[in-house]
């Protein structure tokens, strides 16, 4: 019974750290397939009452908002969240503007009521589009309250067909103008509490600076021989009450406020801080520090010269510094990008390209940065021994990589069977928790003792 119990408290405090860590994105898409459900519900309940009745341009409405439920449905369990919620919002604006224009007329015993669902949709827009340019984010918004302006302005529609009698009308606009409002004042709260979470987690984000909290874990990356040869370093959040939080929960929120990059550059000094003490250490001093940088800091003017002025301050060799790079920082500002890799390069640093093969990055962007490794996403490793297109994939960055002279290093190896196809394929060095999870840095430093000696 205790073995029982220890296990189910393992299990919760893991669900709990895997929910805080994607709170935010969670939330949304369970709210986007609540949505989606509501739709199918309806759209099915109303289709098949009008159906009965032979009123079909009504029929055809409720129709595209079932397609429209299964759509955002499909669309959100694939993560294509942009397209999911354009999907959304467009047929729940379409889908009121039609019924408020051919069910709902404003006459002078029954105003009109459907178009008050514009107002919470606009807010619900601002949360849903947050992380969208500023054009789509307030155009949404914007272009529901310009509807809401029009249809409450006006007694026009098309047709008469459709007409709800008053009697039916005006009881049904005390119920849609409470439903409304409801719907506002949940959303409006809603916004109020994500605002209100956001600001203290810039307030903490910046007291973490302020006060060192930030502490790096190191993941070994190892030869075909089970050498350490490197480490990818990893930054925690050593929060005085949360304990050790993950950056899944705090990075994408410091990439948005700008924050990164004071973040990126501490986990640069720490890391050329730790280079400088290996520096003379037989055991050590072979050993590379791969460290990820964010697309924000890397478009600092200064990046360039700062990273210069630390080699030269610490006196490493560069060569021991790996910059890593994401496909998504590849096809934006590629020109500005590569003339500081070279700079870079020139001067020592090498650079990897992270999770290849998940991003949009083409082969005549690969072919003109001066990269040393290419990554091979954990993605494609986890099923690489049952999925004949993750193995054909992985055959193919490693052919890819050596053909342009690249090293190739695959993240997530879990199993020895994993490392075996890899090796036999030529992919000689590893990341993974085959080999050992991320670690602080005094057991990392006896993980390499045991490993190289």
């Amino acid at each position: 019974m205790t073995a029982l119990s220890t296990f189910f408290k393992q299990v919760l405090r893991l669900w709990h750290a895997a929910d805080l860590a994607l709170i935010g994105q969670r939330r949304e898409r369970r709210m986007r397939m609540l949505a989606s459900l509501v739709l199918l519900l309806v759209g099915s309940f109303w289709g098949l009452f009008f159906t009965l009745r032979g009123e079909w341009g009504i029929v055809l409405m409720d129709l595209l908002m079932i397609l429209c439920g299964v759509g955002v449905f499909i669309l959100s369990l694939r993560n294509q969240v942009r397209l999911a919620n354009l999907l959304l919002f467009g047929v729940i604006i379409l889908v009121i503007v039609g019924t408020t224009l051919l069910m709902d007329p404003h006459t002078a015993a029954a105003p009109r009521a459907t178009h008050l669902y514009l107002l919470p949709i606009a807010v619900a827009a601002l949360m849903a589009f947050r992380d969208e340019r500023l054009w789509l984010r307030y155009g949404v918004a914007l272009f529901c309250l310009s509807l809401f302006i029009v249809l409450a302005s006006s007694s026009w529609s098309p047709t008469s067909a459709y007409h709800l009698p008053d009697e039916v009308r005006v009881a049904g606009s005390w119920v849609q103008s409470v439903a409304a409002m409801l719907m506002l004042f949940a959303l409006l709260h809603i916004l109020q509490s994500d605002a209100a979470e956001r600001s203290v987690l810039d307030r903490d984000l910046q007291t973490a600076l302020r006060e060192e909290q930030f502490v790096l874990h190191y993941q070994p990356q190892l030869n075909s021989a089970g050498r350490v040869i490197g480490a990818e370093v990893l930054i925690r959040w050593q929060h005085p009450q949360r304990g050790l939080v993950a950056p899944g929960e705090f990075i994408g929120h410091a990439e948005q406020t700008g924050l990164i990059i004071a973040i990126g550059q501490w986990v640069l000094d720490q890391a050329f801080t730790q280079l400088r003490a290996w520096k003379d250490d037989p055991q050590y001093r072979d050993i590379s520090l791969a460290v990820n940088i964010s697309q924000n800091q890397f478009r600092q003017a200064s990046f360039v010269a700062d990273m210069l002025k630390l080699i030269e301050e610490y006196g490493i060799d560069a060569r021991r510094l790996e910059l890593e790079l994401t496909e998504t920082m590849i096809v934006q500002d590629l020109e500005d990008l590569m003339c500081k890799m070279v700079e870079l390069v020139e001067h020592g640093v090498r650079f990897s390209l992270d999770d290849f093969g998940t991003g949009f990055s083409s082969l005549s962007h690969l072919k003109r940065l001066p990269l040393s490794t290419l990554k091979i996403d954990r993605l494609f490793i986890c099923d690489v021994l049952t999925d004949a297109n993750s193995q054909a994939i992985v055959r193919t960055v490693i052919a890819l990589a050596q053909g342009m002279g690249m090293s190739v290093i695959a993240e997530g190896v879990e199993s020895d069977a994993q490392r075996q196809f890899l090796s036999t394929n030529g992919c000689l060095q590893f990341q993974g928790y085959l080999f050992s999870k991320p670690l602080p840095l005094p057991e990392f430093s006896a993980f390499v003792r045991r490993q190289n000696d």
